[in-house]
């Protein structure tokens, strides 16, 4: 981490004549933490950086002085490396990250990537802190709102029903898309271009809800349920045989992937 990080903090605390006390306190830090940072003695955990951004209201490359438009190109760049090899070997994929996150330390766009490789439950603690962080700190919306949603499901996972109806409740309804509304009102290879993207999006949304589905009504309703494992091999199938490309472009659960070995 970059070792300027202590006087940033420092520089940005008196400008806004805050007390090292006061932002120990939002950290939920000592205040002696928050003096050996300043001091170049420590640095912040990684999963404090978008909470000490958000605190003072700058980004995390402005904390870092990054450039933003050359940060967010080298981030596409890791995360596009890391993606390729998530699916098949996620620790190599978590190493990309973490050795991204060396050189930009507390982005949100990496730390919302390295969610998607930190297997639980095994490290569900490590999930919630860092979902915590990035859905109280984070800029950008669709990394707040994934960061919630990954965590409702872990507290799910864990049996924690509790924390999975009051995170819910953090989350929007959403009934529109930017990709649904680029696909109606642009046009030509634009149009086109979010059509398919959306496309991906929906497709694995349907195939879930159609598992779920049958999943759930399974003893209650065994015949609707298989009705709803036909309709979700026969979609599948389709994609898969008149447009593989969406179909590999998706990012399916493991059951949609177990039924997949069906299509």
């Amino acid at each position: 981490m970059n070792i300027q990080i202590g006087e940033k903090i420092r520089e940005l605390r008196k400008k806004q004549n805050i007390s090292q006390d006061v932002l120990a306190q939002y950290l939920n830090v000592s205040f002696q933490a928050v003096s050996k940072w300043e001091q170049g003695q420590t640095m912040p955990d990684i999963e404090l950086v978008p909470s000490i951004a958000a605190f003072f209201d700058v980004s995390t490359d402005e904390l870092f002085d990054y450039n933003r438009l050359e940060t967010e190109k080298k981030v596409e760049e890791i995360c596009e490396k890391a993606f390729r090899v998530r699916t098949e070997f996620p620790e190599k994929a978590e190493a990309i990250l973490r050795e991204g996150l060396k050189q930009f330390p507390g982005n949100e766009i990496l730390l919302n990537n390295l969610l998607y490789v930190i297997r639980t439950p095994e490290r569900s603690q490590e999930v919630i802190r860092l979902c915590t962080a990035l859905a109280q700190s984070a800029k950008q919306d669709d990394v707040r709102l994934d960061a919630l949603r990954i965590l409702a499901e872990t507290h799910h996972e864990a049996g924690h029903q509790e924390l999975v109806i009051s995170t819910l409740e953090k989350i929007p309804e959403i009934y529109f898309t930017r990709l649904e509304l680029k696909a109606r009102l642009l046009e030509g290879k634009d149009s086109v271009d979010a059509a398919r993207a959306q496309m991906v999006v929906s497709l694995e949304h349907l195939l879930s809800m159609l598992i779920l589905s049958e999943r759930r009504l399974r003893d209650e309703n065994p015949h609707q349920a298989e009705g709803y494992h036909c309709i979700a091999l026969e979609i599948a199938g389709a994609f898969k045989a008149h447009d593989p490309q969406i179909f590999d472009a998706c990012f399916f659960s493991n059951d949609v992937k177990t039924l997949l070995k069906e299509a």
